[in-house]
């Protein structure tokens, strides 16, 4: 069998600045996932290591590390003090937190949240590792640019899941605790600046106005603010003949009930 792709290729367009993913089923058995690029694609495995590897016969290489913590703490009082990984050691896992978002990226394409929700959360923890146990500060704080992007993935799949459900408090909160969360990291590395400007920020209080409105529109209204709601409208399109009896309307409506 040839090695070339071009067919392959052919048949599947690239299109610039769209994320085209596709699932598909290895000559393995196993399911792959995979994302067009520009001169190919990328394939990877649905689950555990998106390369199929077990490093160490582990399912991630980040498992191997937290093994060998844990081994760490068990032989040194549960202290952790002198546990610490190389940079070789620092890079590969920044290897596979690259494997894991290209695989959340398609993922999201493919609306299989929960598997974003499952990769990004990996991504998190192994960021969160690198940096208590990189041997220089420079290292962890290098591994923490990824960690804006990771969360506003992992916040867009849990908040589409809960808006689908119809579960708009939720979904709302989820979102601003996000940004809460995105805010605390700047300001903890020292980028103040970024808390009102960074991309990620700015598209998460967007898509908050988004739901909140949606919210809106679709929760149940009191008489009240029903009347309000065609005011605004009535307002806006400057019909002020509807919106004053729409203001006659809504002062005769008794204060103590208003459905």
């Amino acid at each position: 069998m040839s090695d070339d792709i071009t067919k392959v290729l052919e048949k599947w367009d690239y299109r610039l600045g769209r994320v085209d993913a596709r699932r598909v089923m290895g000559e393995d058995g196993v399911e792959k996932l995979q994302l067009r690029i520009d001169l190919g694609l990328l394939q990877m495995n649905a689950q555990f290591r998106p390369d199929g590897k077990r490093p160490f016969g582990h399912p991630t290489l980040l498992d191997h590390f937290l093994i060998r913590l844990e081994k760490h703490r068990k032989e040194n009082g549960g202290e952790d003090d002198n546990f610490q990984i190389n940079p070789d050691e620092c890079a590969k896992l920044q290897q596979e937190a690259i494997q894991y978002h290209h695989r959340s990226i398609c993922n999201f394409e493919l609306a299989d949240y929960e598997a974003v929700e499952r990769d990004t959360e990996h991504i998190l923890e192994l960021l969160d590792f690198v940096q208590d146990f990189a041997p220089e500060e420079e290292i962890g704080q290098s591994f923490q640019q990824f960690r804006p992007q990771t969360i506003m993935l992992q916040i867009r799949a849990i908040g589409t899941e809960l808006i689908a459900a119809s579960n708009y408090d939720a979904a709302i909160n989820e979102i601003n605790n996000a940004i809460e969360e995105l805010n605390q990291f700047y300001t903890e590395m020292g980028r103040e600046e970024l808390v009102d400007s960074s991309m990620e920020a700015h598209s998460l209080r967007e898509w908050l106005k988004d739901v909140e409105k949606e919210a809106a529109e679709k929760k149940p209204m009191t008489r009240r603010e029903k009347l309000q709601h065609k005011l605004s409208n009535a307002v806006q399109r400057e019909d002020y003949e509807a919106a004053a009896k729409l203001r006659d309307q809504l002062a005769k409506l008794p204060e103590s009930k208003e459905n």
